[in-house]
């Protein structure tokens, strides 16, 4: 079964420049496709169904878009080193639950997941209006690269860039930075009724300050989510088609299957060196080879 579906794998990469692939949605949704955009859903599927979010998940629609216009950041050269990371608040929730997600999508892995404030003229519980003006004290939507740190009147803070022309490229200048702060705790909800709300600064808990500015600092990519309609339309991140190798989604598609077949292929693995001693034969491994899967070339790149 495992040869067949590699074999049909392998017909479509050569049939096309994009293969076709169903990726399983939101319910019982399927997406198929050839084009760039659907091979970004795909890929954003991949990497989501593989995230383990725990009992309050991240929306996937929200992921997608966070990951579209990181790929366009990226793609950009506006991200740096640690290029990796994501991280999303979606301020579409109440802020008395945890909206903030920092995810390493080498790992698949979600690295904080915290409480986050928005800005007092933003909203109470829910967020509701969002500007880019100056002493609005409202959050600004879109698409933030971090910069460096300082210690300001909030303690240890993280400069971010606003990426969004017209939503939120004044955050610099509006000092717009993350930081810690007493009025994001689950002891301020239970006393108020709702969190604690900041003058337009993503603001988190204390205790996570550090931790999660030290993780996210210099030039990885932020996402703050809602659903405004007329940002959502006229976002250059969100509406560019970014870069989407073919190799990344048969990679993926290749460690999926391996991972269902995990316990034939290890029994297999272990009968092929007196197979291929006997013949006289030396054999390359996928990891001496990256374009090679279970002793199967890959038809990537050319």
């Amino acid at each position: 079964m495992q040869k067949i579906r590699v074999g049909l794998l392998m017909m479509a990469m050569c049939a096309s420049s994009f293969f076709v692939k169903v990726v399983k949605g939101e319910g019982n949704a399927v997406i198929t496709g050839t084009s760039s955009k659907v091979s970004v859903i795909q890929k954003a599927d991949l990497i989501y169904n593989q995230v383990d979010f725990g009992k309050f998940p991240l929306s996937r629609e929200v992921f997608r878009k966070a990951y579209t216009g990181y790929l366009n950041l990226k793609d950009a050269g506006k991200l740096g080193a640690d290029a990796h990371l994501l991280s999303i608040c979606d301020f579409s929730l109440s802020a008395n639950t945890k909206r903030l997600w920092v995810i390493d999508l080498d790992k698949q892995k979600v690295l904080f997941h915290s409480l986050v404030a928005h800005g007092q003229g933003t909203g109470e519980e829910f967020a509701v209006r969002f500007s880019n003006r100056e002493n609005s004290h409202q959050s600004s939507l879109g698409f933030y690269v971090t910069d460096d740190t300082y210690m300001g009147d909030n303690g240890y803070s993280l400069r971010l860039k606003g990426m969004d022309a017209g939503y939120n490229d004044a955050a610099y200048s509006r000092a717009i930075v993350m930081h810690g702060a007493p009025y994001v705790s689950d002891s301020y909800i239970r006393e108020n009724k709702r969190l604690g709300r900041s003058w337009g600064c993503p603001a988190i808990p204390v205790a996570l300050a550090r931790p999660i500015i030290n993780t996210i600092k210099n030039n990885t990519c932020l996402y703050i989510y809602y659903p405004n309609r007329n940002y959502l339309a006229h976002s250059v991140w969100l509406n560019r088609t970014p870069k989407i190798p073919d190799g990344d989604l048969i990679r993926e598609e290749f460690r999926k299957l391996n991972k269902q077949d995990a316990v034939p292929a290890v029994a297999a693995k272990a009968a092929v060196p007196e197979t291929a001693a006997a013949a006289g034969t030396t054999e390359t491994t996928a990891a001496e080879d990256p374009n090679s899967y279970q002793g199967v070339r890959l038809a990537v790149g050319n």
